[in-house]
């Protein structure tokens, strides 16, 4: 099939909702995928069916993916084509979370909250911890201005060592253990990749300190969670505060869930409430660049993997 002359977008699987709205309010025409020159794809779980599309319509040239997380689209991202996805998009709501998830962990807020008895003082502060983040992209820019007030001493990790206003020490992934000793808050924000599978086990919990919290807002599959378990039921960290589980949705009768130094929330770090307009944002803004020729947002690096 030739490719088509003019740019025009079609939204995928269902073109009848917000996402198809936000196509409309950026000009572009929504058109059958047969003769589109792009797509956005709203179904974060069917990379199969994408790449079916793919495959049947070769001559699509840019794939949006719906959400920041590509792990499961990886296998069928290449060269061929234009891909971006919704990186940076969440990173406000999520980043409040996990000042909301540290405080309660770290104040041990969520531990008086299972108390039935009045109970005794318990706590350290986040105003001027030592945190390191995990991670270098939207939510790590989000967390160094959201921590500002606080005063803290902030190590990020990341695989690119640059600079991040508002860092106090940027260090690359393999100065990871340097980086864990002595912190008394780990936040995770990275993407996830086979090298960054099970980057906290057992090693890791053990160089961090005894009272240190960890924050999990990634995926899950970032720690290795029998490690977890064992480090939280020995007192060999403080805490951890798990917006994202491996397995997930976490089974009911799992360990984690009776240990009172560990906090789940149900991969609410943002709600649909809160990324529906944010997302509608970055689909017209990215329609609107595509049909002006400009650069996109959210680019994935189909080497990188995100």
């Amino acid at each position: 099939m030739d490719r088509p002359r003019d740019k025009s977008v079609c939204v995928s699987p269902d073109d009848s909702g917000w996402i198809a709205d936000a196509v409309r309010e950026a000009g572009a025409s929504l058109v059958d995928a047969s003769i589109a020159s792009a797509v956005v794809w709203t179904d974060a779980r069917d990379a199969d069916g994408l790449a079916r599309l793919l495959d049947a319509h070769p001559h699509i040239e840019w794939v949006q993916v719906p959400f920041a997380g590509i792990e499961k689209f990886t296998p069928i991202i290449d060269d061929s084509r234009t891909w971006t996805c919704g990186k940076g998009v969440y990173a406000e709501p999520v980043g409040e979370h996990v000042i909301g998830l540290a405080l309660a962990g770290m104040r041990n807020i969520a531990g008086y909250s299972r108390e039935t008895t009045w109970s005794g003082p318990k706590g350290q502060n986040l105003l001027g911890a030592r945190v390191t983040i995990v991670g270098g992209g939207g939510i790590t820019e989000t967390l160094l201005r959201l921590l500002a007030p606080f005063n803290c001493h902030v190590t990020v990790v990341r695989k690119r060592v640059d600079h991040l206003e508002g860092a106090d020490e940027v260090v690359d992934i393999d100065h990871l253990v340097d980086a864990l000793a002595g912190a008394d808050l780990v936040v995770l924000a990275l993407s996830l990749t086979p090298e960054t599978k099970g980057l906290m086990g057992r090693p890791e919990f053990e160089v961090m300190e005894p009272h240190a919290w960890i924050v999990n807002v990634a995926r899950g599959k970032h720690i290795v969670t029998e490690d977890l378990v064992w480090a939280l039921e020995n007192g060999i960290i403080g805490g951890a505060a798990l917006d994202v589980t491996d397995p997930e949705p976490l089974p009911g009768d799992h360990p984690l869930w009776s240990l009172a130094n560990c906090i789940i929330t149900p991969h609410v770090g943002n709600t649909p409430e809160m990324a529906i307009p944010l997302l509608s944002e970055r689909v017209r803004e990215n329609v609107r660049r595509y049909m002006k020729g400009e650069a996109l947002v959210g680019l994935v690096d189909p080497g990188l993997g995100y």
